[in-house]
């Protein structure tokens, strides 16, 4: 299979780079913001969605980085944060400003997100070539819960 690569220049896109990033695992220090460059970038063990049906679950290493990032503020997550507390990456957002302006959100579970203000939406993902067999799928239909 082919390593995947995208870009996103609107909402739109983002919402397809966010579906591949959907129940990425990360760590606090694979996080990093460049603040000279406007970057704000990060490596991911993404579950590969992709895969074909019935084969073994799998997770891959993809890089992702947003570009014109003009600040970046984080909950749920301290600057000094331990840097192998893990993370789960459920969704990135946009949610406009004055346009082309807006704010990309990433969101993790338990509450933590990171927000970053954009002068415009332009971010990319990119595998990094390393694929394994994933413990188990992720599972999102509701709980059998009692009510």
């Amino acid at each position: 299979m082919e390593l995947l690569k995208l870009a996103a220049l609107d909402a739109e896109d983002l919402t397809v780079i966010s579906a591949h990033l959907q129940d990425g695992i990360l760590r606090a220090g694979d996080l990093t913001y460049l603040a000279a460059e406007h970057r704000f970038a990060l490596a991911v063990r993404r579950f590969d969605w992709s895969a074909e049906p019935g084969a073994a679950p799998r997770r891959r290493l993809a890089g992702v980085h947003f570009e014109r990032v003009l600040g970046v503020r984080t909950r749920g997550i301290a600057p000094g944060q331990e840097a192998d507390a893990p993370l789960n990456l459920l969704a990135v957002t946009f949610d406009p400003g004055e346009p082309p302006s807006g704010t990309v959100t990433l969101v993790f579970a338990g509450g933590a997100a990171i927000r970053l203000d954009v002068e415009c939406v332009e971010a990319a993902l990119k595998d990094l070539g390393p694929v394994w067999e994933a413990e188990s799928r992720p599972d999102h239909r509701p709980s059998d819960t009692a009510a």
